[in-house]
Parts: C-alpha cells; structure tokens; sequence
C-alpha cells in the first residue's frame, strides 16, 4: 500500500477542517482520552503507530506526559509532524520515524503500551502486526486502539462505493474477529467497545457542514472540484455508518506478566 500517494495534500487538508488540527481520524483529544481512559501513562514509553500528521502524539505528550515514539510508513505525514512537533515546542518528549512495513525495527520488552488511532484497519494482515505489538511491549503492556471496522457478512455495493471514492486501502474485519486476532497473537485481557452510536451522529453533523457552513472554506483550500468530491465522500460514508456496516471500535489488550 503506497500511502503516501492516497494520503494527498487536499485529504490531509480536508481531513484537518472536519476533524481539527493534526488528526486524520474523527474524535480529536477525546478519541485519545478514550484510548487512554484509566491508563497511567505518565512519563510511560508509548509507541505511536500510524502517527499520520501527529495529533494524537501531541496530545499524548503535552496532556499526558508520556515520551512517544510515532512512526508511519508515509514519509510525506511524518516530514508535517516533525515540523509542527519543533512548532510546539515537544521535541523532547515525541520522536517521529519513517518506518518500512513489516517488522517493527525495535527490540523486545521495549515499550510500556502501543497506541494507534485509525491505522490497522488498513493493514490487511493483522496477525502479524499484533504479535510485533506484542513483542515490543513490556511484560504486562497494554495494546490501546481506535479502528474502523466492519459489519457481519460481505462489503455491500454502498461500501464498495465508499471505498471507491475514499480512494484508500481498507482491510476490514469484524469486532468479533478483532478479539479472536488479538488472543491468536498472545495477548490477554481483550476488551473491545462498539462505540458506532456516537460517531453515527457524528458523521450525519460533519457532512451537513460539509455542505454548508464548511463548503466555501473547503473551495478555498482546494477548490471546488475536489471540494465536492469530499462532500460526496462525507455522504457515502454517512450512508454505511448509518446501515452499521462500517464500525468506530476501541480496542485494548494486555501481554501477560
């Protein structure tokens, strides 16, 4: 998956207008309060992975105090997270790395938790992604996500078409295959939480914004061919997030002590 030719500059831009500055998922510092919600992860060593532009990463330093470590294979979103990271003043708590997929180029009982906000449900396989989360957590680590996921039963002519104009790779599976993933790669103490019902709404408020009050500051940025396209984008997605078959699910696991 080539990233950094679907992540383009207006998505990047339009992402940013819909769900504010440095995020490419919905939910901004409260998905990341939810990620972290009854975890101590002060002064803590987190990996951050698919950091995107960074904003769950300065919200994890900055509010929470842990010391981060964000990698994303996307050299293009990494390059804006370095810069707006130094703009912050958090070069002391965040390092950003560009990473190739695969193997995660760090050793064993490394990190306190792994992080990610929306990245896993584009890597198709997730068996082999969780067992290196597992290995570079410490004895008794916790794995914490934000992710899309599916409904029961196959992609529907409406999610085939969200795909299609999204124009991103999505590998999607069910919460229920989730949990079975993540017990298959070792990890204990799973907990997975549907919490669709609020993006629901969410997304149903965002795109009537996309066609109205956020419309003419979308042209602005990227004019109105693509800005159309967005609000095009925004109504499919509304479409399958409403028919249940496309999920916003929290996830956590625990790598035995």
């Amino acid at each position: 998956m080539d990233n950094e030719r679907e992540y383009h500059d207006a998505m990047i831009a339009l992402l940013q207008l819909v769900w504010g500055d440095g995020f490419m998922a919905p939910g901004g510092e409260g998905n990341v309060a939810n990620m972290v919600q009854g975890l101590d992860v002060r002064d803590k060593s987190l990996l951050d992975i698919g950091c995107g532009i960074g904003g769950p990463a300065f919200v994890l330093a900055k509010t929470y105090g842990a010391r981060v470590v964000s990698i994303d294979i996307d050299a293009h979103l990494v390059g804006l997270a370095k810069r707006r990271c130094k703009e912050l003043g958090l070069e002391d708590r965040i390092e950003f790395r560009v990473v190739e997929p695969g193997p995660l180029d760090f050793p064993d009982n490394a990190f306190d938790f792994v992080v990610s906000s929306g990245a896993f449900t584009q890597i198709e396989n997730k068996l082999d992604v969780f067992k290196e989360c597992l290995r570079v957590l410490k004895p008794g680590g916790v794995l914490t996500s934000y992710d899309w996921m599916k409904g029961e039963g196959e992609y529907s002519k409406d999610m085939l078409y969200w795909f299609k104009i999204e124009g991103l790779t999505y590998a999607m599976e069910t919460p229920a295959r989730h949990e079975e993933i993540l017990r298959d790669a070792g990890f204990i103490d799973v907990e997975i939480e549907d919490r669709s019902s609020w993006y629901r709404q969410r997304v149903a408020d965002e795109y009537e914004k996309m066609k109205a009050d956020l419309y003419p500051r979308s042209v602005a940025l990227i004019g109105r061919e693509k800005a159309d396209h967005f609000v095009e984008n925004w109504r499919a997605m509304k479409v399958v997030c409403e028919k249940g078959e496309m999920l916003q699910v929290y996830f956590r696991a625990r790598k035995p002590a």
